[in-house]
């Protein structure tokens, strides 16, 4: 089948669902009443009520995925492709969100900012994750400078991580298998094995969680090879999380990481070609930090602070070591007027500090504002402001402006118009002001401008259809040109159109579809396809099984002008689970790529064929 008939079949059956879902509006049972989003405004606000198109990967959605990695797990939401998802597990993870690249992208854990500032693009390595350790994940796209500083230009993803259990002691054990194989290789041998393992609990005012968890893959070569070369992969990480409640007004957690991966990669011959090689790639992260809540009438104030090492280490024939520390303080005022006016008042601060051929530095300290208006009446408003304070690049002020309007027909019911106006930015990084590769102690921070509109519609409890339009200028953008970074002289302009459908049209069975179209104005983007899809069928057979299958097709991509296009690729997955003893254990499996695409994900890099996977969660 023609895969581009193959995607328009898919997007069709998708859309002729919404009239099939219309006439079933009272047949479901899915709660979806309340939904709550918190990253685009920092308060817990009713979904109707935020003038943003938000991702909610709930805790439910998390565990219908046990198996999958964290960037599997995102890869599957619209507007964001990340390239080496479908690799060999030590592959490197680039991600693109509407047009936008990985320094483009802000990742916050537990609400505050994790970066490596060694990395070329400062960006935070989502291979030092672990799903298992995962309660929640929220994605708004576009800029959101205002609350979250440098980096926030075209995507913020919060992970939110698990809590205490309300019981005095309570642990779960989970572990799982598979394979490990490349389309052209399917020998069903055990090459991939995860164990998970956390302690929790509550005693009194006292919280406590510790959790321990280990990968390991191997089977699969990092470049395709035909040789029977195999590149290994493993991770552990530690966990602690300890808190106390001193009364309900004050509250206090302190919390520690500690995360190793060891790859063994492929490098490049004396011809600049990808190639069988015995390199070896070690990554790790030291993270502590603390977390406080002081509630008053009305409000509350918070403290983040965070302190994080790392430590990547290259063992090849160019062998190189980064290291890099930094240090994050996040302080905000929280107050509600009257159950309309939100506000909030904060200073955050971080200090990026690594090592090239010298130690080199620089520090950030931004005031900010953001306020939200919800009316009676359907509008509201979302409005704020930023100073950034670099000091390298002086002060720079950055704004957001997110109406939108609700037009309810009942309690749950409603249409929401929305749009905004935001900007953002992105300081260079400090290998690209000062690294080993081509550095150029000149260069400006990049800005950028985001427009966006769009509609969301809902309709009792069983169908929400959300479409958006936006677009965003780039200003200032780093390049590597010619062997070192600079400015483009010329301004980008990357634009797009995303499209969400949640349907449950008869009873037990759930739908979800997305549809991105991305391309920037003056030329085609690396590695983003300009179309991407995603289709996921549900279907809970009993209170206990449960069974998905999911679709994602992704369209050509670039790689560079002297290679052609990647091919587009349509990839289908199956997921089953059952639980029994009262909920005590969960049996799953899963089947990926079930009809065994042959296709490059990143150029010259293995890609998964079909592999298997079965697993338990124990809970007691």
């Amino acid at each position: 089948m023609n895969k581009k008939t193959n995607v328009l079949g898919v997007l069709c059956f998708g859309i002729s669902l919404i009239g099939f879902a219309q006439q079933q509006v009272d047949s479901t049972k899915v709660e979806q009443l309340g939904e709550v989003v918190i990253t685009d405004s920092r308060f817990k606000l009713k979904r109707e009520n935020s003038g943003k198109s938000v991702i909610k990967i709930s805790k439910v959605d998390i565990e219908r995925h046990q198996g999958r990695t964290v960037s599997e797990l995102i890869n599957a939401q619209s507007g964001i492709e990340i390239n080496g998802s479908r690799s060999n597990a030590g592959q490197n993870l680039g991600i693109y969100a509407r047009g936008g690249r990985n320094r483009q992208v802000l990742v916050l854990i537990d609400g505050i900012q994790v970066n490596d500032p060694s990395q070329i693009n400062i960006e935070y390595d989502f291979r030092l994750l672990n799903l298992n350790q995962i309660e929640s994940i929220e994605i708004i796209k576009g800029a959101a400078s205002t609350l979250y500083g440098s980096g926030a230009a075209s995507a913020v993803i919060n992970i939110t991580t698990k809590k205490a259990d309300a019981k005095k002691v309570s642990a779960v054990v989970a572990s799982s298998f598979a394979t490990n194989q490349s389309e052209s290789d399917q020998n069903y041998n055990i090459a991939d094995f995860n164990n998970s393992v956390s302690v929790s609990g509550t005693l009194n005012k006292f919280t406590y969680r510790t959790a321990f968890s280990n990968q390991f893959a191997d089977g699969l070569s990092a470049a395709i090879s035909d040789a029977n070369e195999k590149d290994a992969y493993s991770k552990y990480g530690v966990d602690v999380n300890l808190g106390y409640k001193f009364s309900d007004a004050f509250s206090l957690n302190v919390y520690g990481n500690f995360t190793d991966t060891n790859s063994e990669i492929d490098g490049f011959d004396s011809n600049f070609a990808l190639v069988d090689t015995a390199d070896e790639f070690n990554n790790e992260q030291h993270r502590v930090g603390v977390s406080s809540t002081l509630k008053y009438k009305n409000g509350s104030i918070n403290f983040n602070a965070a302190y994080s090492e790392y430590e990547r280490v290259f063992i090849s024939n160019f062998p190189s070591t980064f290291t890099s520390k930094n240090y994050v303080l996040d302080v905000y005022n929280k107050y509600v007027f009257d159950k309309k006016f939100y506000t909030i008042v904060g200073l955050n601060a971080i200090e990026n500090k690594a090592v090239f051929s010298n130690d080199v530095r620089f520090n950030i300290i931004d005031p900010y504002a953001n306020f939200v208006y919800v009316s009676d009446f359907g509008l509201n408003v979302n409005m704020g402001a930023r100073l950034n304070n670099h000091n390298e690049y002086g002060s720079h002020f950055t704004y957001n402006l997110n109406p939108s309007f609700t037009f309810k027909s009942n309690d749950v019911s409603y249409t929401k118009l929305f749009g905004s106006f935001s900007t953002s930015f992105i300081t260079p990084s400090l290998s690209q002001l000062f690294g080993d590769f081509g550095p150029n102690s000149n260069l400006e921070p990049e800005e950028n401008r985001t427009i966006e509109a769009g509609a969301e519609f809902k309709l009792s409890n069983d169908l929400r259809v959300t479409g958006l339009f936006f677009n965003r200028e780039e200003k200032n953008t780093v390049l590597w040109i010619n062997g070192g970074y600079l400015n483009a002289t010329d301004k980008l302009h990357a634009r797009g159109v995303e499209l969400e459908v949640n349907t449950t049209p008869i009873e037990k069975l759930s739908i979800t579809a997305n549809y991105a179209f991305t391309e920037y104005k003056e030329s085609l983007a690396r590695r983003i396809p300009k179309h991407k899809a995603n289709l996921q069928l549900g279907y809970d057979f009993s209170q206990t099984t449960f069974a998905s299958l999911s679709y994602q097709y992704t369209h050509d991509r670039l790689e560079n002008s002297f290679s052609p296009l990647l091919d587009s690729f349509s990839l289908f997955n199956l997921y089953v689970s059952h639980t029994a003893l009262k909920n005590k254990i969960k049996f799953f499996g899963g089947l990926d790529n079930i009809l065994n695409e042959d296709y490059e994900d990143v150029r010259g890099y293995t890609t998964k064929g079909r592999n298997v996977r079965l697993g338990f969660q124990l809970t007691l």
